[in-house]
C-alpha cells in the first residue's frame, strides 16, 4: 500500500503561486497514474491534474488548464503540482492519490494523505 504525505499549501494572494509536493512511500509508486485532487467546502472531490506512470502524459481539468502543471519524479517517489495565477476559487484542501478516484469526498480513508490547505485571498 502506498502512503502519501502532501505539503506546500498556504495562504497566497490572487495571482500568486504555490508548489505542492506529495511524497509517497512504497516501491510500487511508479506503477500508478497519479493525480492531484481538491475539495472545497460544500463541494465534491475533484481531480484537477493527473500524470501517467510512464510516458509523461499530463491531463488537467478545464478550471486549471494553463495555470497548473503536474509532474512526477519516480526516483524520489514524489509528485508535484505547480500552481500559478491562483484565483480565490482555487481555495480548497489539495490531496494526491492514484488517478481515477470517482468518490464524492477526498481523504476518506487510509488510502489518502492528510491533504494540504490552499487559501487564495487578498
Amino acid at each position: 500500500q502506498v502512503q502519501l504525505v502532501e505539503s506546500g499549501g498556504g495562504l497566497v494572494q490572487p495571482g500568486g503561486s504555490l508548489r505542492l509536493s506529495c511524497a509517497a512511500s512504497g516501491n510500487t509508486f511508479s506503477s500508478y497514474d497519479m493525480g492531484w485532487y481538491r475539495q472545497a467546502p460544500g463541494k465534491e472531490c475533484k481531480l484537477v491534474a493527473a500524470f501517467t506512470s510512464a510516458g509523461g502524459s499530463a491531463n488537467y481539468s478545464d478550471s486549471v488548464k494553463g495555470r497548473f502543471t503536474i509532474w512526477r519524479d519516480n526516483a524520489k517517489n514524489t509528485v508535484y503540482l505547480e500552481m500559478n495565477s491562483l484565483k480565490p476559487e482555487d481555495t480548497a484542501v489539495y490531496y494526491c492519490n492514484k488517478a481515477g478516484y470517482m468518490g464524492t469526498y477526498c481523504g476518506v480513508n487510509g488510502d489518502w494523505g492528510q491533504g494540504t490547505q490552499v487559501t487564495v485571498s487578498s
